[in-house]
C-alpha cells in the first residue's frame, strides 16, 4: 500500500520513482528561479522582459507535449518514438 502511493504516478506517465523525483525538482527549480526574476520583472520593467513566458513555453513543452516516457513503437517504419498524445499513450500501455 505505501509502496504504491510513491510509485503508481511515476509509473503512469513511465518513470521510475526516482527519474520522477528528479524531472520534478528539475521543474520546481526552475519555477522558483523563473518565479524569483518574474518578481523583479515587476520592480525593473525592463528587467526579465520574456523569462517569464519562455519558461512557461518550456514546461508546457516538457510536461504536456513529452508527458510520457515510454516508448511505443512508430508504426510505419518500426522505429521507437515517445509517446506525445493519449493514444499514443495508451498504445504504449
Amino acid at each position: 500500500m505505501i509502496k504504491r502511493a510513491f510509485t503508481e504516478h511515476p509509473a503512469s506517465v513511465g518513470e521510475s520513482y526516482f527519474q520522477h523525483m528528479g524531472m520534478a525538482f528539475g521543474f520546481g527549480a526552475k519555477m522558483v528561479c523563473t518565479g524569483a526574476a518574474c518578481l523583479l520583472h515587476g520592480l525593473f520593467p525592463f528587467l526579465f522582459v520574456r523569462t517569464g513566458s519562455r519558461c512557461i513555453e518550456d514546461l508546457h513543452g516538457r510536461m504536456v507535449i513529452h508527458r510520457d516516457r515510454r516508448e511505443c513503437t512508430d508504426s510505419e517504419n518500426g522505429s521507437p518514438t515517445l509517446a506525445t498524445d493519449n493514444a499514443s499513450m495508451h498504445a504504449a500501455e
